[in-house]
């Protein structure tokens, strides 16, 4: 294969199983570069992934979201295969991920946990819930059938790792890689992936109620900044229905009186409407600007690949 391949471990406080994670991915790539970031282990696993044979790097920035933007930043590749340092998934189909970048039928490829073993194989409360809130929520706003938001097991081509600009500091990354690529319409695809939950003694670093709330809140804001028409648009609407609603009232007391008693209620219905102007008026606005900066980064990363291929 003539391919250049990377795989990317992000590492935080996993010396019980990184090991095993990067002698198994060696065995099954041996013309790969395997990288682990290290992010602050206070467990020695930069030292275990070294003499298993990684190539190390150091952030020291605390936050998955960190670490995959110097991991996007420093490291070049023909495609690039990230997975978790908690061997939650068979390294056979992670592999199978790459496939279709390989051939160029993709630039993003998410392995799907939740259509094989996650329901039943994760023992943590509340994260299947969040994870089909997730779901729900992004397929809703962005009009997409993902099945997979969250999970941490992709391959990428070069193409999405240079247009990708990297927001998010925590677990919400991968919720922000998912609707970046769905915002600017990058070939993608999902595959089954056999999900096992961590070894005993492998302890998940993700909050389930703090990180929880920053994917949500990533959600939103992302969904304001990527489509601030329908964003805006929905404000815009709620508003012109409640002036409607605060309005006809006062206009039927004036056409059955001739007179208007309620000059409060008109003043708030008022106020309303100039919130509706505003706000479908700030949504056309920017939504002129994002289309701009999307033509400017649409160029630049030609410019770049161009550059690479020479």
């Amino acid at each position: 294969m003539d391919k250049k391949i990377a795989v990317l471990i992000p590492c935080y406080n996993e010396a019980i199983t990184i090991k095993k994670v990067v002698e198994d991915y060696k065995q099954a790539l041996p013309n790969a570069d395997i990288y682990v970031f290290d992010n602050n282990s206070t467990d020695g696993s930069a030292d275990i992934a070294q003499e298993a044979g990684a190539l190390i790097r150091h952030t020291y920035r605390q936050g998955k979201g960190f670490v995959i933007h110097e991991m996007f930043r420093d490291i070049d590749a023909d495609v690039y295969l990230m997975v978790d340092g908690d061997d939650a998934c068979n390294p056979e189909d992670a592999i199978a991920l790459m496939t279709p970048v390989l051939e160029g039928g993709a630039d993003m490829v998410t392995g799907d946990r939740l259509s094989s073993t996650y329901f039943t194989a994760n023992t943590r409360r509340f994260h299947n819930a969040g994870n089909r809130l997730v779901r729900f929520l992004v397929n809703f706003l962005f009009k997409s059938r993902v099945r997979d938001i969250m999970s941490g097991t992709r391959a990428f081509s070069r193409h999405f790792v240079y247009s990708f600009p990297v927001m998010s500091g925590g677990f919400e990354i991968e919720t922000e890689m998912t609707i970046h690529a769905l915002d600017k319409k990058m070939l993608t695809a999902e595959m089954p992936i056999n999900f096992r939950d961590r070894p005993p003694g492998s302890v998940s670093k993700l909050n389930t109620f703090r990180d929880g709330f920053k994917v949500l809140k990533t959600i939103f804001i992302l969904f304001k900044d990527y489509r601030p028409m329908a964003f805006f648009g929905i404000f815009s609407v709620l508003t012109l229905l409640a002036s409607i609603g605060l309005v006809i009232p006062v206009l039927i007391d004036y056409f059955v009186t001739g007179q208007v008693p309620r000059f409060p209620t008109l003043i708030v219905s008022v106020g309303f409407g100039i919130l509706t102007v505003l706000s479908f008026a700030i949504g056309c606005i920017l939504d002129t600007i994002k289309k701009y900066n999307d033509r400017n980064q649409l160029m630049l990363t030609k410019v770049m690949m161009k550059n690479i291929q020479k």
